[in-house]
């Protein structure tokens, strides 16, 4: 048995507030469990993206956000949840004025095949993306596979 104080776990580079991995602090085997505070205008992803192999389940404790899919935008409110399938793409954000505070739950625990795309204004369109640290390794960067331009900074 493992019991954590979210509040007590380090952070991780992201393109939100806080995205705490409450399942490695757990030493869980086949899930993933992500903790996540977005701040207006934040995401939980560094991009618009599916998991080929993991299926994924947000929970929104606090606030509202909205997930962008291939059906177009869905809300997710307060006491809400939201499950993507493998395969399902989708990203979410935080519209409003107000935090969101979420769970974040994938099985299997690791996803080793993820699409990601993002917007990058050299190609002028949603690209595939990679993601990648900095030098210093003080933040995460997206970069455009087509052209190679940094499309985020993350820290």
């Amino acid at each position: 048995m493992q019991k954590v104080r979210i509040d007590e776990l380090d952070r991780r580079m992201s393109p939100a507030s806080r995205r705490i991995p409450v399942a490695k602090a757990l030493e869980t085997e086949g899930l993933a469990l992500n903790y996540f505070e977005l701040a207006p205008g934040e995401s939980f992803a560094f991009g618009y993206h599916c998991h080929h192999d993991q299926e994924e389940v947000f929970y929104v404790q606090e606030g509202t956000a909205t997930f962008d899919t291939e059906d177009g935008e869905i809300v997710v409110e307060e006491g809400e949840a939201i499950r993507f399938a493998p395969g399902d793409h989708q990203q979410g954000f935080n519209y409003t004025d107000d935090r969101v505070v979420a769970l974040a739950i994938g099985s299997p625990k690791e996803s080793n095949e993820i699409d990601l795309y993002g917007d990058c204004e050299s190609c002028d369109g949603r690209t595939p993306q990679k993601i990648e640290m900095v030098e210093s390794r003080d933040a995460l960067v997206t970069v455009c596979q087509e052209c190679g331009d940094q499309t985020g900074r993350y820290t």
